[in-house]
């Protein structure tokens, strides 16, 4: 399994490096890589909530029998260990792929670092669209930016870190 991911992760390169020339002289290979990955992950959660909330629950809510879910929630709860795996693999495929760290030690770490951001990113929400009153998509974009860095550094130095 681990050689057909590896074989996967270096199609997936070729293609995403083919277009990196324009963009090499603003950034790094890596860090485009993790843009482009990180964006296909973010556009595939899109989609898989889309079609989940829709299709799937019918917006409706999810009753469990103990506990029941808006079909909001429900929506993400279902997505959210697609895509962190998704997510997971083209972080450690794709773009940090001269990492030692064990798979396992690895995944925890990244578990970590999208918890962090999470909070950062509910945080931020927060502070801008309540205390600073910024309209709410405005605000999103801002902390998804901050997010984005943060979890790029968070990425590179602690869950794929080759030290």
């Amino acid at each position: 399994m681990r050689k057909f991911l590896e074989n996967i992760g270096q199609r997936i390169t070729v293609i995403i490096d083919f277009f990196y020339p324009p963009f090499s002289r603003i950034m790094t290979r890596q860090i485009f890589r993790y843009g482009v990955t990180g964006t296909a992950n973010m556009v595939f959660d899109w989609v898989l909530y889309f079609l989940i909330y829709h299709f799937a629950l019918h917006q409706q809510i999810l009753d469990l029998g103990f506990v029941a879910f808006s079909s909001h929630i429900a929506s993400l709860i279902l997505v959210f260990p697609i895509t962190f795996i998704s997510g997971f693999l083209l972080q450690k495929y794709v773009t940090f792929t001269t990492s030692h760290l064990k798979g396992k030690v690895q995944i925890i770490r990244y578990l970590s670092t999208v918890a962090i951001s999470f909070l950062i990113t509910f945080f931020g929400l927060k502070l801008f669209v309540d205390v600073f009153h910024v309209f709410p998509t405005p605000s999103k974009v801002i902390v998804t930016i901050f997010s984005s860095v943060c979890s790029y550094l968070m990425q590179r130095n602690f869950t794929f870190g080759d030290k």
